[in-house]
């Protein structure tokens, strides 16, 4: 028996010179095993921190960084939704919404570099990508352009003043009395046909009728259209040049005695050594000082207080030493087809009114007394 107990020993021991004695069989008496959970400690491996009863996979709970940058960045996306169905496209380009989009993103950025709000904070960051100043106003910016609602900021009363029918600053009793819109067309054509006849039978030249009449709406000055026009009518061109000073004069000098007939004051050069305008001036605008060698003669004369204003000019390819000039005009022909050179003529009348208007005119104003 003992013999066997030492061949069982020995089967333990050999081997292990030194090591302390294995247990008896069965262990040492009054021996317990220790009731918790054993941590076992690797070599090289750092030893566990969290406690033996921890869950694992248990979630931290996102700090209070994470919640502002997520109920900021809902609350800013709605606040811009909000301004978008209502139409109020300024003021979301306003300081105001541009500073609230700064502070959304500052707090994102804020809760997505620390381990317990990064995703709140990421959330907050991928709304305020979607939802933003420059998305929103940008759809706003589109859906106004297509309706055409542009007076979503604007008073009634700023409202009530674009409709104006007159001017700001011109008196409505003077349009009612001065020439009106069909008076002026028919004062021009008669004009033109008298210096045409007169011109051509004294020098003969010829004309050729350039452009079109045009009619262009004039502001009221409250930010709308008024009912009143700025007139401009087809001008007039001999078909040859006119080069000699001597005859430029006796040119202008007859149209000067027509235009007198037709109730115009004289006529004024603005070109010539008694123009008030500067020499040099002079010399940008015409080409030279000197009339004699000037390349465009600007001839005027008006009806005031009536809005006829007639011009006449000469235009003179001879007097274009750099060859400007001939370029200028070129591309005017290429626009418009009237002559390189010769006598022009024509009739512009501003702030007119039509006949066809006057008593829709009259009865819009009754809404702006003191206007």
């Amino acid at each position: 028996m003992v013999m066997d107990h030492e061949k069982q020993r020995a089967r333990y021991v050999a081997g292990t010179e030194g090591a302390p004695p294995v247990p008896p069989p069965g262990g040492y008496r009054g021996a317990r095993r220790p009731s918790g959970v054993t941590v076992v400690q690797q070599p090289g491996v750092p030893a566990a921190t969290g406690s033996a009863t921890s869950e694992p996979g248990e979630r931290k709970r996102a700090n209070a960084l994470g919640w502002i940058a997520l109920i900021g960045g809902i609350l800013f996306a709605l606040i811009l939704l909000i301004t978008l169905a209502v139409g109020a496209t300024d003021a979301l380009y306003g300081i105001t919404m541009i500073a609230l989009q700064l502070v959304v993103v500052a707090t994102g950025i804020g809760a997505l570099v620390t381990s317990r709000g990064r995703t709140f904070g990421a959330i907050a960051l991928a709304i305020a990508l979607v939802v933003n100043v420059a998305t929103i106003g940008g759809v706003s910016a589109l859906r106004t352009s297509a309706a055409g609602t542009y007076e979503g900021m604007k008073s009634e009363e700023q409202k009530h003043e674009e409709a104006y029918p007159g001017i700001k600053g011109t008196d409505p009793e003077q349009i009612l009395r001065q020439q009106s819109l069909e008076q002026v067309q028919a004062e021009a054509e008669a004009l033109f046909a008298d210096i045409r006849a007169r011109v051509t039978a004294e020098f003969g030249y010829e004309w050729v009728q350039v452009g079109d009449e045009d009619f262009r709406p004039e502001r009221n000055g409250y930010g709308g259209e008024s009912m009143l026009v700025e007139y401009t009518s087809v001008g007039w061109a001999t078909t040859a040049p006119i080069q000699d000073y001597d005859e430029k004069l006796a040119v202008m000098a007859l149209i000067d005695d027509v235009v007198a007939e037709h109730g115009l004051a004289y006529l004024y050069s603005f070109n010539d050594e008694y123009s008030s305008l500067d020499p040099s001036m002079k010399a940008k605008l015409y080409g030279n000082e000197d009339p004699r060698l000037q390349h465009t003669w600007e001839y005027y004369t008006e009806n005031y207080p009536d809005p006829l204003r007639f011009y006449a000019n000469i235009y003179d390819l001879s007097n274009d030493p750099t060859g400007d000039f001939r370029t200028a005009r070129e591309a005017q022909n290429a626009r418009t087809g009237e002559p390189l050179e010769g006598l022009q003529i024509a009739v512009i009348a501003s702030a007119v009114l039509s006949d066809a208007d006057r008593a829709e005119f009259e009865e819009k104003l009754k809404e702006y007394p003191g206007y």
